[in-house]
């Protein structure tokens, strides 16, 4: 192989195997954030279930903020869970850099989305999609000021 594009574990794996890094793509954007993973329904799922989806966000803004507050027994957690699942866990010379490169955070980084998308455009991996109304943030939002915690920004996509 000579070059991958990959996330965490992969990267620090084929590190670990004695790959290097070329460009740590957390370079390029600004503050060196950038969504990799959104939690996401149907508009239909949301209507009919906003008490779900919203208690799904309580759960996952609580298990936010437990990770960050105990990263080491939150990465042996992750890493037991992956051994039960898979049968294999992963040494600590992959997990422990793979682990210090994630961010965990409530917020979607709603304009890195649009960023990611034109990029995909310029490099012909797909059609400008119309992202208006990918975002709803009104349930993180009222989950997150039930927390004391700042309202997050969907960057101008939500719904019109």
């Amino acid at each position: 192989i000579d070059g991958a594009w990959v996330p965490e574990p992969t990267a620090s794996k084929l590190v670990s195997d004695g790959g290097s890094v070329l460009l740590d793509e957390t370079s390029l954007w600004p503050d060196k954030k950038f969504v990799i993973t959104n939690v996401i329904v149907s508009q239909k799922f949301l209507k009919e279930h906003a008490d779900v989806v919203e208690a799904v966000l309580r759960g996952t803004v609580k298990t936010n903020e437990w990770i960050n507050a105990n990263p080491d027994k939150a990465k042996a957690s992750a890493n037991a869970k992956l051994k039960a699942d898979s049968g294999k866990e992963l040494d600590a010379k992959v997990l422990d850099p793979a682990w210090q490169s994630i961010l965990v955070t409530d917020d979607p980084l709603a304009s890195t989305l649009k960023t990611e998308s034109d990029w995909a455009v310029k490099a012909k991996l797909l059609d400008k999609p119309d992202l208006a109304g990918i975002y709803d943030l009104s349930l993180l939002n009222k989950v997150l000021k039930a927390a004391g915690k700042p309202e997050v920004s969907d960057a101008g996509l939500a719904a019109k």
